[in-house]
């Protein structure tokens, strides 16, 4: 059951990525445009390489390279001392649920425009989530790893 849990996210990640997160705009009278992971990144590659570098990793790499990693893991394709490098990957993927939740402050917070949560949210969150208790849970069964010595 874990392998094909693990197996959905390699799908899901995908489509969370292109579907609304957000929608977003200034006045309270006109439409709001969408805002998903991928339309977000865009702008931001627009304004600022670097940030857009690391916010690409964070929210797109990181974690689809852990749940394909695990997989390969699930599979025995890769070894499980591959685990504990997957779960610190997960850890730098929960950033980007930070950084949309840090966006919605900002934008309610200023009172000039209309924020509303899209069900892309909520979709990308619970892939975040369902992947952390995953590899969670794959750790747990794989036991205590040795430490590689220096």
């Amino acid at each position: 059951m874990l392998k094909w849990a693990n197996l959905a996210l390699l799908i899901l990640f995908p489509v969370a990525w292109f579907a609304p997160l957000l929608r977003a705009g200034l006045l309270p009278f006109f439409d709001l445009d969408e805002i998903s992971v991928v339309t977000g990144l865009q702008a931001l590659w627009e304004k600022d390489i670097p940030l857009a570098l690391l916010v690409s990793f964070l929210a797109l790499f990181a974690p689809y390279l852990k749940v394909l990693g695990l997989a390969l893991v699930q599979f025995n394709l890769a070894s499980v001392r591959l685990v504990p490098v997957l779960h610190a990957l997960g850890r730098l993927a929960m950033a980007d649920i930070f950084l949309i939740a840090l966006y919605i402050v900002l934008a309610k917070g200023v009172g000039v425009g209309r924020v509303e949560t899209g069900w892309g949210l909520y979709l990308f969150t619970g892939c975040v989530l369902a992947s952390l208790a995953v590899s969670i849970t794959a750790e747990r069964r794989a036991g205590p790893q040795p430490r590689p010595r220096p």
